[in-house]
């Protein structure tokens, strides 16, 4: 009896082992340097600074869920070092050539500022991106289908014309708007060449919506009511990606509720648990989980110069329909149509 328990034992611990997916090298641990410019997702994080693993929606948890199923086991063959500079991107430079020392295999860059900072930092080690709108315009790759350097990844939106789609959404949300104040973050490379394009792409939707956008620059949290003081004239407003935004965005969704500004804002959580009106985005779940398949190719020696920059090939709409309430806004049958999720 005690030796048929001992065997079950040992086979039920078989299950449990991870078996390395063709292309990776026995007995390898592998080493993520992730440099982010949000602040951690939960305040408990382990010895290298990442989270621990979260409920089900959290993001952490789907990245590394998707790793698992890749056969990379953080505490096994698998080292994540956490570094976040928590929208003061002047903290990458450091945080960047720190992990180089510590020798990761593979930088995942959260961010515009991080995503330089690691080129800077070295110039053989590849990069993949996460959270990057507009990646050629600001320089990080050079097209989309050949990236051709270190650095490849996903972007964060469809088209420089993601914001025209939000103006859109809000002067179907509500018709009478003529004036949608618009909240940007004033960082590294801005003004560039991207966010020119998203501007000429804004303006162009305005024009044909009969509508004016006037845009509120801040570069501090600090400067967040002032600049929600400024849109004394604005009826409704954009809240631009940024990662000091993600950073503050119960503060924002309160600022707009304050001057009752019907809003839609950068991702799809700001509506689902933040309390804000409209939340237009890619699932970031799924950003997580497809993260995995690019960090996967390349341990198995695929090459960033080579491995094209994917773009979304479909954003949610997510319409907080208590939020509406409170802002007397009948949103029309035709736009709750098109959303993804109605919160009631």
């Amino acid at each position: 009896m005690k030796l048929r328990e001992t065997l079950l034992s040992f086979l039920l611990a078989l299950l449990v082992i991870p078996v390395p997916s063709p292309g990776q090298s026995p007995g390898k641990v592998y080493r993520i340097g992730w440099l982010s410019g949000s602040n951690p997702p939960t305040p408990e994080t382990n010895p290298e600074g990442c989270p621990l693993v979260g409920g089900p929606k959290s993001y952490w948890r789907a990245w590394v869920e998707a790793m698992r199923e890749r056969g990379y086991v953080q505490g096994q063959n698998l080292v994540v070092i956490c570094r976040w500079t928590e929208a003061r991107d002047e903290r990458a430079p450091a945080f960047a050539a720190e992990l180089v020392k510590l020798k990761v295999d593979l930088f995942v860059g959260q961010g515009v500022a991080q995503v330089l900072a690691a080129q800077q930092a070295t110039s053989t080690l590849p990069i993949v991106m996460l959270g990057i709108t507009d990646p050629v315009g600001k320089g990080l790759v050079a097209s989309l289908a050949h990236p051709g350097g270190t650095v490849t990844g996903m972007t964060e939106d469809a088209s420089p014309e993601f914001l025209a789609k939000d103006l859109q959404f809000l002067t179907e949300a509500a018709p009478r708007t003529s004036r949608v104040a618009s909240l940007r973050r004033r960082g590294v490379g801005s003004p560039n060449p991207g966010w020119m394009r998203v501007t000429e792409a804004l303006e162009t939707a305005a024009r044909a919506l009969g509508v004016t956008v006037q845009y509120h620059y801040v570069q501090e949290p600090g400067e967040l009511e002032g600049a929600f003081a400024a849109m004394i004239k604005a009826q409704a407003l954009i809240v631009e990606p940024s990662w000091m935004f993600d950073n503050h965005a119960r503060r924002i969704v309160d600022l707009a509720a304050q001057r009752r500004l019907p809003a839609i804002y950068p991702d799809l959580y700001w509506a689902q648990d933040m309390g804000g009106l409209m939340g237009y985005g890619v699932d970031p779940l799924d950003k997580r989980r497809h993260l995995a398949v690019y960090v996967d190719k390349i341990f198995k020696g695929a090459k960033p110069a080579d491995l094209p920059v994917e773009q979304p090939t479909k954003l949610d709409l997510v319409i907080n329909l208590k939020t509406a309430k409170t802002l007397r806004l009948t949103i029309p049958p035709s736009l709750l149509m098109q959303a993804d999720e109605v919160i009631r």
